[in-house]
């Protein structure tokens, strides 16, 4: 298993509307997370920075190529469409990500 923490900001204006969505996710967006191999997958959100952390476990062989098979599908294409206006990527992240990649510094079960 590989955990992974991301983090990325939303804009002021945007929280309403990106709780709303969440608290109903599309069923079908659900069903490709698990498919994907994501497990305990949560999302959270730190105020007044505006900030969202993401963190969730990875039980597959292949994170690359589940990545790519999430990002085909066609519903989670459209719910990134609508969800990915209202996040503001940080600078700092690396070539490629939308969600910054953090690294592990420590974890205790």
């Amino acid at each position: 298993m590989q955990r992974h923490g991301q983090l990325i900001g939303i804009g002021a204006e945007a929280i309403a509307e990106y709780k709303k969505l969440h608290a109903k996710v599309w069923p079908q967006v659900l069903e490709m997370i698990t498919a994907c191999n994501i497990r305990n997958y949560s999302i959270f959100l730190k105020e007044p920075e505006n900030l969202m952390f993401s963190y969730f476990e990875y039980v597959g062989k292949d994170f690359e190529a589940d990545m790519a098979k999430m990002a085909a599908d066609p519903v989670t294409q459209d719910w990134w469409a609508i969800n990915k206006p209202l996040q503001r990527p940080l600078d700092t992240r690396g070539e490629g990500e939308w969600w910054a990649e953090m690294e592990e510094v420590f974890h205790h079960d």
